[in-house]
């Protein structure tokens, strides 16, 4: 199972910091998902909310602050518990902390037109530099912004974040000429999976916090999970690997692979 961590590892460290990040990349996570903004001098930093409210004890929009002024801020607020403070990093601060990563979601918020238009520049002009080409997926729930990606740059692979079971999410995403569904995993089933499949559409599920899930969706053919636990989970599924590889991949009365956990006793 291919692992993500989502807002670097947000039910370990608090989310989208430096701190998180270090913490997941030192525990051999190299997948990451993250949210991008723009900060009032026109750098990408790394946050989820429109406003500083809810992760730092300050108050006000991302876009009304320099991004030197985010990264004076203290983002432990309303997160996983952290003993130093933990300031919202710009993106190339992210990429200098996990320099070996394999592969990233960039997930962009929407935001005012004219902004997204200058963040769509900043990351077409980053990958481009950096030849990052197979590396990132630039994601969003923002049709106009994925639109302009790819108008920009065709090799730049993209991918729609839905979290609506209509429109039907694959046809979303094909219309779209994504190259990832980005999808809310309770909207996930083993034909919806298939179809996208069939339309060369990988697809990410988000946000999975149980073993349970993981291993159902494993079953419905989801090429990989998002998740807050993302070092947890990587124990669970190495283990399960070194434990596994004598076993022939034969299957019992219930479908499942021999020496797989019954997904009722999780």
């Amino acid at each position: 199972m291919i692992i993500y961590g989502h807002r670097g590892a947000r039910g370990e460290a608090p989310e989208n910091t430096l701190a998180g990040f270090e913490h997941a990349y030192r525990h051999g996570i190299r997948r990451f998902e993250f949210d991008l903004l723009l900060s009032s001098d026109g750098q990408p930093v790394v946050i989820h909310d429109l406003t500083v409210d809810r992760t730092t004890s300050d108050s006000g929009k991302v876009a009304d602050y320099t991004a030197a002024e985010l990264g004076r801020m203290d983002a432990r607020h309303g997160t996983a518990a952290w003993a130093s403070p933990t300031p919202i990093p710009t993106l190339d601060q992210v990429l200098a902390a996990i320099p070996d990563f394999e592969h990233l979601q960039l997930e962009v918020k929407s935001d005012k037109r004219h902004r997204l238009n200058i963040l769509c520049n900043r990351l077409t002009e980053l990958i481009q530099r950096h030849d990052l080409f197979e590396r990132v997926v630039v994601t969003s729930a923002d049709t106009w912004f994925l639109q302009e990606i790819r108008r920009r740059n065709r090799r730049i692979a993209i991918g729609a974040v839905v979290e609506r079971r209509f429109p039907n999410p694959v046809q979303v995403a094909s219309r779209l000429n994504c190259d990832y569904l980005i999808l809310n995993w309770k909207l996930c089933s083993a034909k919806l999976v298939e179809e996208a499949h069939r339309r060369e559409l990988q697809v990410s599920v988000w946000t999975v916090n149980r073993i349970h899930d993981m291993l159902t969706l494993e079953q419905h053919g989801v090429d990989s999970i998002i998740t807050d636990y993302p070092t947890s989970t990587k124990i669970y599924f190495d283990n399960r690997r070194q434990a596994l590889p004598h076993l022939a991949r034969t299957t019992d009365a219930d479908g499942r692979e021999a020496g797989q956990p019954s997904l009722s006793n999780q």
